[in-house]
């Protein structure tokens, strides 16, 4: 793999119109090449407006989207439907608009399911979901948010969870940012996609795109972590980019 990419558009608005243009463009490369597409949603502002965006494009139905494998980088740990969960998000902006096939839309178990209000349980049973066809899998596109002090996923600095080298999804306990209690990917399960795409926007995250592209630690950064095995690719507003 070669250094990450770098596209920084002039606002927000026009990121995620961007970055929806090159999702579906990914996704219908993706399905010409092996027949189906993996793909990694996250929350956030940035994350929904993108899906909104692929939801009202015109070229939406140029991907066949009952072969898309659809998973989450994270998940606040709530109940099923809680307004907060990244899954009930992604819903309302795209999945409950195209025809998914509901078996291939690999959520989180929420705080009220099968396991209760047991977030170890919640992620060994996802870590099973990935490993289910013999190996995490080589998602096609991963999206990530980034935080103002370099988190992904639900991955802060100096946490136990960027230290994890074993398991590719983990309970995460006291984060810094509201839910404290959350299940996410690691990096390893991270870096096993084709394709991470990084997105932010805004001056208070400038110095955390800088420290992740200048080569940080991961431990001090997680965003310098995260990086596909084919591309990286932080999706920027000018702000964001604004000490590169």
């Amino acid at each position: 793999m070669t250094g990450p990419d770098v596209v920084v558009h002039r606002d927000g608005g026009l990121l995620a119109a961007g970055t929806a243009a090159r999702l579906i463009t990914a996704l219908v490369d993706a399905q010409a090449a092996r027949g189906t597409a993996a793909l990694v949603l996250t929350g956030g502002r940035t994350g929904a407006a993108v899906l909104e965006q692929v939801r009202d494009s015109p070229a939406r139905d140029a991907v066949d989207w009952s072969r898309v494998d659809l998973y989450w980088g994270d998940e606040r740990f709530l109940p099923a439907g809680h307004a907060d969960r990244n899954e009930t998000q992604s819903r309302a902006a795209l999945l409950d608009h195209v025809p998914v096939d509901p078996a291939r839309v690999h959520a989180v178990e929420p705080s009220d399911g099968r396991f209760g209000d047991d977030p170890d349980a919640a992620a060994a049973a996802y870590a099973e979901v990935l490993t289910a066809s013999g190996g995490v899998p080589a998602f096609d596109v991963l999206l990530l948010g980034v935080g103002e002090e370099g988190h992904v996923a639900s991955i802060f600095p100096d946490s136990p969870a960027v230290h994890e080298r074993e398991r590719t999804a983990i309970a995460v306990r006291d984060c810094p940012k509201p839910p404290p209690t959350r299940v996410s990917l690691s990096l390893p399960a991270i870096r096993h996609a084709r394709e991470v795409w990084l997105m932010t926007t805004g001056e208070a995250k400038a110095e955390a795109v800088a420290g992740a592209l200048a080569g940080a630690s991961e431990v001090d950064l997680p965003a310098a972590g995260a990086t596909g095995l084919h591309r990286t690719l932080w999706l920027l507003d000018t702000a964001a980019a604004k000490r590169l």
